[in-house]
């Protein structure tokens, strides 16, 4: 008897371990996959568009002729654009998830919210673009202006933000609350000298994502009207504006090969941006996660 239930174990174990190698060969093979499609496109991109990135294609306006287009105001322009997305959608986010999960009660309302925010982060852009075009655009009439482009854009990775910083918040051991009420803080200094601190690379974690979203987001540029050509670069943040993806997206779409090419240096020109704000924030974030 003794050796029949052994053997049945032993049996049992094989076909724990044949399903573990299995699904190990399965992610191994999805990883490779991806890291096989990305290397890809990268070499793609960087074959073609290293030929027309130099000088004169960040110091030079857009052309009809290929050689002598450039992306200085889209690179300008989404600079611009990003100076207003990144405060406004992370004070604004940070200090919602810090209502909700500190000082909102546990009720139904509150969890309707709460439900409709994680909901929110789902919507096709889109739908963004057409929120901003009827409350920004036309209701408060900022036009085709940076500031329309950049509420528009806020909000729509807004409830990215919310969503992680609540549940970095959330991550926060409850006696390190404990701990700093019993030391005879408040609430409020509590939030800011324990919480938040040690919420900050996760918070960090999900801006980064929602921003690098942001600076890439091409429909809600169009259903605003942002133009795809400009010969001046803007002076303040109600002037007309464009920005690498309307800029990348309309060479792109043109016939000529050469514009192509051009295309793909203009996606150079955006890794670069977008890898610039992402090592930024993630040096932030580690030197907090050492320090706490």
């Amino acid at each position: 008897m003794r050796y029949i239930q052994e053997d049945v174990i032993m049996k049992r174990m094989s076909k724990r371990l044949s399903a573990n190698k299995i699904w190990k060969l399965i992610f191994i093979l999805a990883t490779s996959f991806a890291l096989v499609s990305l290397a890809m496109l990268l070499g793609r991109i960087l074959s073609q568009g290293v030929s027309h990135f130099d000088m004169q294609f960040l110091t030079s306006f857009a052309s009809r002729i290929p050689e002598n287009a450039g992306i200085k105001a889209a690179l300008i322009g989404s600079l611009w654009l990003m100076s207003v997305v990144a405060p406004v959608s992370i004070i604004l986010g940070v200090s919602t998830a810090i209502y909700l999960e500190e000082y909102a009660k546990q009720n139904k309302l509150n969890d309707f919210i709460r439900m409709n925010i994680s909901n929110l982060a789902g919507v096709p852009s889109i739908v963004f673009g057409l929120l901003g075009l009827t409350i920004f655009v036309r209701l408060f009439g900022f036009d085709k202006s940076i500031l329309a482009a950049g509420l528009t854009m806020s909000l729509l990775i807004l409830p990215v933000i919310i969503v992680s910083s609540q549940e970095a918040i959330r991550a926060v051991p409850k006696e390190q609350r404990e701990a700093s009420y019993g030391m005879g803080a408040t609430k409020w200094q509590t939030i800011v000298r324990v919480v938040l601190p040690a919420a900050i690379p996760g918070i960090l974690t999900g801006s980064i994502l929602a921003l690098s979203r942001a600076i890439g987001e091409t429909a809600p540029l169009v259903v605003i009207g942002i133009p795809v050509i400009l010969q001046f670069l803007p002076t303040g943040y109600l002037d007309t504006f464009t920005a690498l993806p309307m800029q990348i997206f309309d060479w792109a779409k043109r016939p000529q090969e050469e514009f192509q090419y051009v295309a793909s240096a203009g996606i150079i020109v955006l890794m670069i941006v977008l890898l610039t704000m992402n090592s930024i924030a993630i040096f932030i974030r580690n030197k907090f996660q050492k320090r706490y």
